[in-house]
């Protein structure tokens, strides 16, 4: 197994490497198209804003490279939200992997919403031995409208998707990084993806 962690300007990376790790996982940090087509999974990580982490991406070729990938490829927080159609954040086009569009929270309760919260999902998937409404870490102030593709479901002042999949594309909204024992769990069941 060689897992390649996507380098594009956003934050977060390491905490990411240190769960693989945790996992025995040695993952590579890379932003070299040869090495992420080469990787048997590649993990699509961010913390950042979706303007100029499009436009980093863009100038690398690493947008075409992405959409390319054939193997397993997991999207975490702005990882799920560029792989949307498009995002309110800066009015951005993002990569139209999943068909749908990436809005911010509005209304009376904080934003962002940070903390822990519950994850509505079918125990497929990424969710296998992961229950049901099970707690899982969010940090973020924009989401992913609910659509078709979606394999679960968060409520945060409305519901959201808060993980899609669309063939070997799967991403999560929250950070199974920081979320403890079903983060690593759902971090295994995508490392026997494949």
């Amino acid at each position: 197994m060689s897992v390649a962690i996507l380098k594009y300007n956003a934050g977060n990376v390491q905490s990411v490497r240190f769960a693989l790790a945790r996992l025995g996982v040695e993952a590579v940090l890379t932003d070299d198209p040869a090495a992420l087509r080469a990787a048997s999974h590649v993990i699509f990580p961010g913390v950042g804003e979706a303007s100029s982490a499009m436009t980093y991406l863009r100038e690398r070729g690493l947008d075409e490279t992405i959409k390319s990938l054939t193997q397993p490829v997991l999207g975490i927080c702005l990882g799920l939200q560029l792989m949307c159609r498009y995002s309110e954040e800066a009015n951005t086009d993002c990569l139209s992997i999943f068909d749908t569009d990436v809005r911010k929270f509005r209304g009376e309760e904080k934003i962002p919403q940070i903390g822990w919260n519950t994850v509505k999902h079918d125990g497929t998937g990424l969710f296998v031995g992961i229950p049901d409404l099970a707690h899982f870490y969010f940090v973020h102030s924009f989401f992913a409208d609910s659509c078709a593709r979606q394999i679960a479901e968060t409520d945060y002042i409305q519901p959201f998707a808060s993980a899609i999949t669309h063939d070997n594309f799967s991403a999560v909204q929250f950070h199974p990084e920081k979320s403890a024992d079903v983060g690593s769990q759902l971090l295994k069941n995508f490392l026997e993806m494949g």
